[in-house]
């Protein structure tokens, strides 16, 4: 099919979209595109950070067009909290993944009964594909039945388990409790970088078999890998899936959308994640190494999906969304990994100014760039200061289609559709926000306010640092950079804070339906 062709079609898909449905807002319902990254730093794009080494010109050209958030953070300062966050509306550490993430075979995070941002639109008459780093678990097909975590808890990584148990999947299978049965009518991915089987999965199914066996020395896990795979393949095949997708256009004589309705395409990315293996074309385009090479890559994807939106003809109509799923951890990018806080030795910064990178219960851990475009809807080169989370897109989005939400779903997340839209409304939208480290610490924010209630950084080990005390208190607006705790002067503050946490966790929300 010809691009002309495929122009032909989609504008016959927008009129028949048409009749699909009227948003909270005037106009046909808008198409959804949500971008996450996956350990990019706040400070990684140059409009977030002058001192950025970085060229990042199409997400410079985006926050240009849209509104950049300066206060937002992922649910999780790792990765499968962080995701399960955003696509349910519910914090993940009410799960029972209490710290640190999900590990290769383990089971789905996803209740099966629970709502996701997918069925809430299916439902609403949208087409909705997932592209990109599932991370939130599969049942694997097996040869006895047997199930990785019968044995196992979720989120405990065990080597020798794991080896035993990947003897056992038949990888001609059907892999059952992804994507497509968490909402989503189409899934292309590789499901996480760094871990096996390295290969393709395109809805429940591999699409090559792994025949041979990676050792897992420098980046990655061991286990089984299709022949022929190369790491720097990822980004560009995610890319190429994500433009068909944006197009119409067929694969195989096949459309992998209904270009009758409106759709929903969430693209997270396993970029800039290790292994940090941008393709040859991006090698030397920044000044920080190959991790930022891998950052310019991650913007040159979200330049073709900016393009094949305007080519189409539908970026007027399109909510278009990039944010991050946690901070950076800063790594160079040598051997495809490189050590925390190497990148620094280039003098780029992915944290900015703020202190920690990703698992941490420091802002780097969690502060994050939120870069929002709808044209028509949302001003050109505006800012906002809210205070916003990743587990707000369910209740926005469900705003943004006229969707009332059932109470047992959501119970995490706040519309900030009116922040967005540059609306009058009262701020601050959130009473606080919950922060969550690698190692399960907790800390919350509200107003100026952050109140840590453990050691030091939180991070992987779940440990702080020497000399730090057990709480602290921090005067974000004054010291964004935590370094003067004010938690002995502040006694009857850190006892409200304390107090609001516990609600929170006791009740099981942190969003009351009377808010609505």
């Amino acid at each position: 099919m010809t691009l002309s062709r495929s122009h032909c079609w989609l504008a016959l898909a927008a009129a028949l979209s048409l009749a699909v449905g009227q948003s909270a807002q005037s106009g046909p319902r808008p198409n959804i595109v949500l971008i996450l990254a996956d350990d990019l730093g706040y400070g990684d794009l140059g409009c977030y950070s002058a001192e950025s080494k970085i060229p990042t010109p199409n997400l410079d050209n985006l926050a240009n067009q849209g509104m950049r958030f300066t206060d937002a953070h992922s649910p999780c300062a790792v990765c499968s909290p962080t995701r399960y966050g955003i696509l349910t509306g519910r914090y993940s550490w009410r799960t029972e993944l209490k710290r640190g993430v999900l590990w290769p075979w383990d089971e789905p995070l996803i209740e099966e009964d629970r709502l996701t941002i997918g069925k809430m639109l299916q439902e609403e008459g949208y087409d909705t594909a997932c592209i990109g780093k599932w991370h939130l678990g599969w049942i694997w097909p097996t040869t006895d039945g047997t199930r990785y975590n019968s044995k196992n808890p979720i989120g405990a990584y065990n080597a020798g388990w794991s080896q035993v148990f990947e003897k056992k999947i038949d990888f001609t299978g059907r892999i059952r409790g992804g994507p497509t049965e968490r909402g989503f009518d189409y899934y292309f991915g590789d499901d996480v970088p760094n871990f096996p089987p390295y290969a393709f999965i395109e809805n429940d199914r591999l699409l090559a078999q792994p025949t041979a066996y990676y050792s897992g020395e420098r980046f990655s896990r061991p286990g089984p890998i299709a022949e022929g795979w190369a790491m720097a393949q990822v980004m560009p095949k995610l890319c190429e899936r994500s433009v068909e997708y944006i197009l119409g256009e067929p694969r195989e004589g096949k459309f992998h959308r209904d270009p009758n309705k409106p759709f929903f395409l969430y693209l997270p990315l396993t970029a800039p994640h290790t292994p940090i293996a941008p393709a040859a074309q991006f090698r030397g385009k920044s000044e920080a190494g190959l991790y930022g090479d891998y950052v310019n890559e991650v913007d040159w994807l979200v330049g073709k999906v900016m393009k094949a939106l305007r080519e189409s003809g539908q970026a007027e109509n399109t909510l278009l969304i990039f944010t991050s799923d946690n901070g950076s951890p800063a790594r160079d990018g040598s051997n495809m990994n490189g050590e925390p806080r190497s990148v620094l030795e280039t003098g780029h910064n992915p944290s900015y100014i703020f202190r920690g990178i990703k698992a941490d219960i420091w802002e780097g851990g969690h502060r994050v760039p939120f870069i929002a475009r709808w044209p028509g809807k949302i001003k050109e080169s505006a800012t906002s200061n809210e205070t916003i989370c990743g587990v707000d897109f369910m209740r926005t989005l469900a705003a943004v289609v006229n969707r009332e939400l059932p109470d047992d779903s959501a119970e995490d997340s706040f519309n900030i559709l009116p922040a967005l839209l540059g609306e009058d409304y009262e701020s601050p939208i959130r009473e606080a926000v919950v922060h969550h480290s690698g190692g399960g610490m907790f800390a919350i924010r509200q107003g100026k306010w952050k109140l840590i209630l453990g050691k030091g950084s939180g991070g992987w080990s779940g440990a702080g640092e020497e000399g730090d005390p057990p709480i602290q208190l921090y005067d974000m607006q004054a010291d964004p950079c935590e370094s003067q705790n004010l938690q002995a002067e502040e006694p009857e503050r850190v006892q409200r804070m304390t107090a609001l946490l516990d609600k929170y966790k006791e009740t099981g929300r942190s969003f009351s339906p009377n808010q609505d």
